[in-house]
């Protein structure tokens, strides 16, 4: 990246960045080459006319210099050898205590590093004094003054000059109540006192720039408002926090930064902000100071989202991957399609797949190096927190995909940060993740506990989330997750569970919910573990919801089938119900389920085109109805054949009416849209999806029919009965036992209708109750089951 020198004689010498927003102020503009965007190699040799300048100086023994009004600049004392070294070195854990202006003998002395400058000068009002140079871009003087005035540096280089105030005058802009809260790893607005901050402090504009970095020798803050050359903008360490801090006078909004990290050995690595709210557009790397200035529309949204807990609620989620599901739009652009979209077809939620910033695409958002930060690809944190607040306005609930169980190994983030191992465990075999290539967080360190926590509240109080999917919890629950015997080791107690893991994941959860009202967090668990969703007082993980794999991978298996073995599966699709109430359920036809050749859903289906298309319409019919809350990932709900791929994203083609067969895709999408709009509005699909007195099987043995026949109650009792048939055939005169109490049911949602792209074989008169004993029941009706359909009927 190439900075552009600023003209001579400014205040204000910052320019505009490439891509972002006007940057306010700079603090330095040297003279090095236009093309260098880091310091000099250490040992190198220094620039012909410093060595010019550094060999008159060494000529010409040190006399006073005369300032504006009369003041002598008299020369300081020598800077100690090690805190000179130490801070051409990077390694000076208080700058502050050499830089900057300090009472002294004979008044006050001041000094700053400048690397490249021709000359250093004092100035306040009515003061103007130029410092003694003291070599290797250090500049000094004692100025006859009894106090420290408010100053600034006007800082002179080979063909330009800037006036800018001096970072080492400014007290600690962090408190000590910030500092005690990180230590305690309990500080939940940790986004607040961490990361590059605009702001006003003691009445200078600027940011202020934070990081934990406990094992570093020294760090500091480079940029593109100093040519990517940190050497003069060393951070003080503020103890024993770990934290370094330094408030930079005039850098504003849009400027560039990355932190130049001395590591214990001494070598240096530049890394990007972990707390940055904002990313360059990968693949470049550094972070962005920014503010938000969105003002948010969706007051009524956010004071009514918790009416009702979310497991008694309607959740019918949409699954997106936003940069595929319209390539190329923005934040802004998807918000003007994406609302209307998924509320034409019903769904109250979208799930977005990770929004965090990731370097890789292909990663789908699941490798995330920026926590704190948006994905840049799509615009901005106001433009995403735009697209949210179009949702909510839209009467559509946001969950984000959450990734706390691991992060990859890049060189510039998070990876041995400070040099030693940090966010990851320092036991190299916990610490590598061994399916992904990636490393595993240290969850029994206070402070990395701590980023994440606070993270999750970050996502729902910045941006108005209004629930976090946790991706891959099973991988963080077991010690020996995808390894063998030797390989891990056990808990104190002689477990497999990791102790951390689950502390961790309980602070989360209780913490989320308690300062976010109408929240839920959502667990992909795969496995048996108990609790998952059982609350934290009670020795539960806290979670609202969790992912039922178990659902999805037997029901799929049977409807892989042809119809004719399906009878020697028929438990795959009912063993879902002895243990359907273990937890709060949600049943994901997700991202995962339709790639790396997994097939699309459609395309998994036997039979011809239109059994598949059949057999999908069924199958989505059995899913609206059980007990469990609904997702479906983008493309699935008009029958694309194709398998989803991040570089092209869903085959909208297949919708264009231009296409001979468009019509049997916007048929199963209008299907989706009904089967929304009848599960909001009959409570019995959902007010009781996690209590057994909301089911109750009619017949669930009919395996030789491929009839899956049950009952949904809501809390007044009122029922629905639904009847899935799996079979390519049409069965007339079909007895099925009903409640009592009834006059008719009526068809309300039938698969096989004509408008669906069915065959139209329909029940369109009332069924009328005979007493016939049927199921265990008094009475029954006849009906007719179209092939491969599932119909719902409601009492008249």
């Amino acid at each position: 990246m190439t900075a552009r020198k600023p003209s001579r004689k400014t205040s204000n010498p910052i320019e505009v960045p490439p891509v972002q927003q006007p940057v306010t102020a700079e603090v330095s503009a040297p003279t090095a080459p236009a093309a260098s965007t880091a310091a000099p190699a250490k040992g190198a040799a220094a620039p012909p006319a410093k060595r010019a300048r550094a060999k008159r100086a060494a000529a010409t023994p040190p006399r006073p210099r005369r300032g504006g009004g009369s003041k002598e600049v008299l020369p300081a004392v020598a800077l100690d050898g090690g805190d000179r070294a130490r801070l051409l070195a990077g390694e000076h854990h208080a700058p502050h205590d050499v830089l900057g202006a300090h009472p002294t003998v004979g008044g006050v002395e001041f000094r700053a590093l400048r690397p490249f400058a021709r000359s250093v000068t004092v100035v306040a009002e009515g003061l103007r004094a130029e410092l003694h140079e003291d070599g290797d871009g250090f500049f000094a003087g004692v100025l006859p003054l009894s106090d420290v005035p408010e100053y600034r540096l006007s800082v002179a280089y080979e063909d330009n000059e800037t006036e800018v105030d001096d970072p080492y005058r400014f007290l600690p802009a962090l408190g000590e109540l910030d500092l005690h809260l990180i230590g305690e790893g309990r500080h939940e607005e940790l986004w607040t006192a961490l990361g590059a901050r605009p702001m006003e402090h003691q009445g200078v504009t600027g940011t202020r720039f934070t990081v934990w970095a406990p094992n570093a020798r020294g760090v500091r803050v480079a940029g593109d408002f100093n040519y990517w050359d940190g050497k003069g903008l060393p951070m003080r360490s503020l103890g024993s926090s770990g934290v370094w801090e330094l408030f930079v006078p005039a850098i504003g909004e849009g400027a560039l930064y990355k932190f130049d990290i001395c590591r214990p050995d001494g070598s240096h690595t530049m890394r990007a902000d972990p707390m940055a709210r904002q990313t360059e557009i990968p693949p470049a790397t550094a972070s962005v100071v920014t503010a938000s200035h969105h003002a948010w529309q969706d007051a009524d949204w956010m004071a009514h989202r918790g009416d009702r807990p979310v497991h008694e609620a309607p959740f019918s989620a949409y699954e997106v991957h936003l940069p595929s599901w319209r390539p190329g739009l923005t934040y802004r652009q998807l918000a003007t399609q994406l609302p209307a979209y998924v509320r034409d077809l019903g769904f109250t939620h979208v799930e977005l797949m990770p929004v965090s910033e990731h370097p890789f695409g292909g990663s789908w958002g699941y490798q995330v190096t920026g926590f704190y930060a948006p994905t840049s690809r799509m615009g901005g944190p106001d433009d995403f927190r735009y697209l949210v607040d179009a949702l909510h306005q839209a009467g559509i609930g946001v969950i984000v995909d959450w990734v706390p169980a691991h992060f990859p190994r890049d060189d510039w983030a998070l990876a041995e940060f400070d040099g030693r191992p940090l966010y990851e465990h320092s036991d190299p075999s916990r610490a590598a993740h061994p399916d992904w290539g990636t490393l595993e967080f240290d969850y029994g360190r206070k402070e990395v506990r701590n980023f994440l926590v606070s993270n999750a509240t970050y996502w729902c109080e910045e941006f108005h989330i209004d629930g976090l999917r946790v991706d891959a919890v099973a991988s963080m629950l077991y010690l020996d997750y995808s390894r063998e015997d030797g390989q891990w080791s056990p808990n104190e107690h002689g477990g497999r569970e990791n102790l951390d893991a689950v502390a961790f994941l309980q602070e989360m959860n209780a913490t989320v919910y308690r300062r976010n009202p109408g929240v839920v967090t959502i667990a992909e668990e795969s496995t048996a573990w108990t609790g998952v969703t059982r609350a934290t007082d009670q020795g539960g993980l806290g979670f609202g919801l969790k992912w039922n794999m178990g659902w999805m991978h037997d029901s799929l298996v049977y409807m892989s089938k042809e119809p004719v073995h399906r009878k020697y599966h028929h438990n795959e699709m009912t063993f879902s119900m002895v243990y359907a109430y273990s937890e709060n359920y949600v049943l994901p036809i997700s991202h995962d389920e339709v790639v790396h050749g997994k097939q699309a859903l459609v395309s998994k289906m036997p039979g011809d085109w239109w059994q598949q298309r059949a057999n999908h319409r069924a199958y989505l019919g059995f899913m609206w109805a059980h007990p469990g809350k609904q997702l479906l990932f983008m493309g699935q709900e008009f029958a694309q054949g194709a398998e989803w791929s991040e570089g092209h994203g869903p085959d909208w083609w297949l919708l264009d009416p231009s296409y001979e067969a468009s019509g049997d895709h916007r048929g199963v999408r209008t299907l989706v849209g009904d089967l929304n709009a009848v599960y909001g509005a009959v409570p019995a699909l959902w007010q009781r999806d996690t209590v057994p007195e909301g089911f109750d099987w009619v017949d669930g043995n009919a395996y030789e029919d491929n009839v899956f026949a049950f009952l949904r109650y809501d809390a007044d009792g009122s029922p629905l009965l639904a009847i899935s048939h799996f079979s390519p055939v049409v069965r007339h005169d079909y007895r099925v036992g009903v409640p009592d109490g009834f006059e008719s049911w009526v068809e309300i949602i039938n698969t096989d209708a004509a408008r669906y792209g069915g065959g139209d074989v329909r029940n369109e008169e009332p069924l009328k109750p005979e007493a016939v004993s049927m199921h265990g029941r008094r009475s029954s009706v006849l009906l007719t089951l179209p092939p491969l359909a599932t119909v719902y009927f409601r009492p008249a």
